[in-house]
């Protein structure tokens, strides 16, 4: 398949799973009104960003695969003849949980699924205390639309894992993503910040001559614990082609449904010109696997 169109929803969040969940469906019925074939959701859409603080009782929200989510859009996936990425907290075992990303085909099954790998631990971002590393490695997932380099946001920070995806095979990267300002911080500052974050995944796109999906939330999420304003999730979700050209973008501030054509034939294109694969000293990258270089 060269032409590709695929659909990106950026949406709120509040407290209701229900009318959250029924936001996201919304989004992809739209999106395959306008044609879309491929639909991603952002990271853990269907409730608030719950990693702002440390709190044992939201390990409840965690659910199986299969399980209520994947049985849900699987459905959505079928009726409408799509394919569809989708997040969830996923419970593996007791006590043992996942950030996880999950292909429904559009025969309503489970293509395959990914473990978000990286992990942070910041101020507002909480995630080592709920998600354990993924263990599936940078493999994207086969579909009946091409191959899926799926990653899970704080992963669109480290080329490494788009570059295992590419050298996989994959047919573009697509980043679920949670992401926003502190509104305590100041304009210049939450404006660099947005800037690097656009900019690190465009270089992804550039650096693998791939395409670039990245869908973020959008909306103020107050901090349970009143120790900060909370999370400014700044939406700006985008679609880029394989010279990190962009081809569509949100807003910051709005929930949007983009659907935008992609060209899967340019990436073979500009490979052809921009031979970085060609070029890569295997032979010297051996450090890579070090922490860091003393």
């Amino acid at each position: 398949m060269k032409k590709l169109t695929v659909g990106l929803v950026q949406q709120s969040c509040n407290a209701d799973p229900e009318s959250n969940i029924q936001k996201s469906v919304a989004g992809i019925r739209e999106a395959a009104g306008r044609g879309a074939q491929l639909v991603v959701l952002q990271e853990l859409h269907t409730g608030l960003y719950f990693c702002q603080t440390e709190d044992t009782d939201c390990f409840d929200q965690a659910e199986t695969i299969p399980g209520p989510s994947t049985e849900l859009f699987g459905a959505l996936a079928r009726e409408l003849g799509l394919v569809i990425v989708t997040s969830l907290f996923e419970r593996r075992a007791p006590g043992l949980y996942h950030n996880t990303a999950v292909v429904l085909e559009r025969d309503g099954s489970i293509a395959g699924r990914y473990r978000k790998m990286h992990i942070p631990d910041d101020p507002g971002y909480y995630e080592k205390f709920y998600f354990t590393p993924g263990d599936l490695g940078f493999t994207p997932i086969d579909t009946s639309l091409g191959r899926l380099g799926v990653l899970v946001c704080w992963d669109q920070w480290y080329p490494e894992g788009a570059r295992l995806m590419a050298m996989a095979g994959a047919d573009l990267l697509i980043y679920p993503t949670a992401i926003g300002w502190d509104p305590r911080d100041q304009k210049d500052e939450q404006q660099r910040q947005r800037d690097a974050w656009l900019t690190i995944q465009r270089s992804h796109a550039v650096a693998n001559g791939l395409p670039v999906l990245s869908v973020n939330r959008v909306g103020l999420e107050p901090d349970p614990s009143g120790q900060s304003p909370g999370a400014m999730f700044w939406g700006s979700s985008f679609v880029a082609g394989p010279q990190g050209e962009w081809i569509a973008r949100a807003g910051t501030e709005e929930e949007e449904v983009l659907v935008t054509d992609i060209d899967l034939a340019r990436s073979e294109a500009v490979r052809r010109i921009w031979q970085f694969l060609r070029d890569r000293r295997i032979d010297d990258y051996d450090d890579l696997t070090k922490r860091y270089r003393d």
